[in-house]
């Protein structure tokens, strides 16, 4: 038989399709797959209507070598997930005398007599192969069709997963490739997603003209764009061998704007190059409301570095905490570079510490102006490079305003301290 190397997951519940309920099974299943280098390539979530859950399971297996159906294999009339498979292959349901015996004994061991609804869960398609279960009532099923593979389990993580385990030990192993998947992330600040995209491209067409068993997923986060980068591998060292060598020629495409290879956040790759640098932080906020010293506290031994942040989120407080100049503000408004750059060297002076940021900023979603919109943010950093401040325009609602200014803020401070440090290497 052939290898199985990519597979989709159905999630089986009508509960599903609610706000209260949510699969959790096919985070799981995807992971333990991708120890065995089959790829999931689609995941479902189909109610409990018979009709839609076999026309579900035609289309993938048009589409997958391994179809996983979780959930649906209780004892009401809603569990329909064996009669839809049954139509899907157009196989019949037989009641299987072993697993009617389990399900007597399993109710006989609580002193109960088995209700003969729970029958049905002994209901199995031809040619099908049981899967035990062993903290439950519904038995799983592996049913190979040709080449292809269809796996009914149980909903409850507490039974799928020790059956999904012993699955993938004793028959996944065996039909897997040999290969398994590796991957890293690579972060990428300063850039929009498409712009990151058309600089990694070429990368992308070098790798195939070479034919390497690389793949990359290009997702947007707030702040950041993320290269998930896998490598398909027979063995955990030929995987990091492949992708040390890939990111690193990702990481020379973007240079400075790639900020991780490691699945760090920003405020911990910060957080390292200020132990490094041995600076010392004090921070002020006005629109983004203490979020900054939020982030950075959120790296264990922050304390190491960073020394205090003041929310001034009035002008009085400005002036009165930090040493704004009131006309300064007046001049210029509390939005400005020079009241950012103000608010930094207050902060830094009253702190004593080596650098100083102040973020202004209109957060929304009112305050704006034709002049200043919402979303414009002033960004200062002081240190012993000077004052760096500038002024964007983040789009988005209120929280991703401040999140976006406080990601910007840390990405200024990071490639500053990445200037100084190499400037010191280059005199050393």
């Amino acid at each position: 038989m052939p290898p199985l190397r990519t597979a989709g997951v159905i999630a089986v519940g009508s509960e599903l399709l609610t706000p209260t309920r949510v699969d959790t099974d096919s985070l799981y299943i995807t992971e333990r797959l991708a120890e065995h280098g089959i790829a999931v390539r689609f995941k479902l979530v189909v109610g409990d209507v018979r009709e839609d859950l076999r026309r579900a399971v035609k289309q993938a297996l048009a589409r997958v070598d391994l179809v996983i159906l979780t959930g649906g294999l209780g004892p009401t009339d809603d569990d329909l997930t064996r009669e839809a498979v049954s139509d899907a292959l157009r196989r019949p349901l037989h009641e299987d005398p072993a697993s009617v015996e389990r399900l007597e004994a399993r109710f006989a061991r609580r002193g109960l007599t088995m209700p003969a609804i729970n029958r049905r869960q002994a209901m199995v398609l031809d040619g099908a192969d049981v899967i035990p279960n062993a903290f439950g009532s519904a038995p799983g099923q592996w049913v190979e069709q040709g080449e292809r593979v269809v796996v009914l389990l149980p909903g409850p993580p507490r039974e799928l997963e020790p059956m999904f385990d012993a699955l993938a030990r004793e028959r996944l192993a065996t039909r897997a490739a040999g290969t398994r998947r590796f991957t890293r992330v690579v972060r990428v600040a300063g850039n929009t997603e498409s712009h990151a995209e058309e600089r990694a491209k070429p990368l992308y067409e070098h790798w195939r003209r070479e034919h390497r068993q690389l793949e990359v997923t290009t997702l947007a986060a707030p702040g950041s764009i993320d290269f998930h980068v896998t490598a398909i591998a027979p063995n955990a060292a030929e995987g990091a061998a492949i992708l040390a060598h890939a990111v690193g020629e990702l990481r020379s495409v973007f240079g400075a704007d790639a900020y991780s290879d490691n699945d760090e956040a920003m405020e911990e790759v910060v957080g390292q190059l200020l132990r490094e640098h041995g600076s010392t932080i004090a921070v002020a906020e006005s629109c983004t409301g203490g979020l900054l010293a939020s982030r950075l506290t959120d790296v264990p031994g922050s304390s190491a570095y960073l020394e205090r942040g003041i929310v001034a989120y009035s002008n009085a407080a400005k002036t009165e905490l930090l040493g704004v100049p009131a006309d300064l503000v007046a001049q210029h408004g509390a939005v400005s570079e020079p009241v950012a750059s103000e608010m930094a060297s207050g902060v830094k002076r009253l702190a004593g510490t080596t650098i100083g940021v102040g973020i202004t900023g209109i957060a929304g979603p009112d305050g704006g102006t034709p002049a200043k919109p919402v979303g414009t943010v002033a960004i200062a950093i002081e240190g012993p490079w000077g004052t760096r401040v500038r002024t964007r325009v983040f789009p988005g609602a209120r929280d991703q305003v401040k999140f976006s200014a406080t990601q910007a803020a840390l990405d200024d401070l990071r490639r500053a301290l990445m200037e100084v440090l190499e400037e010191i290497k280059e005199k050393e």
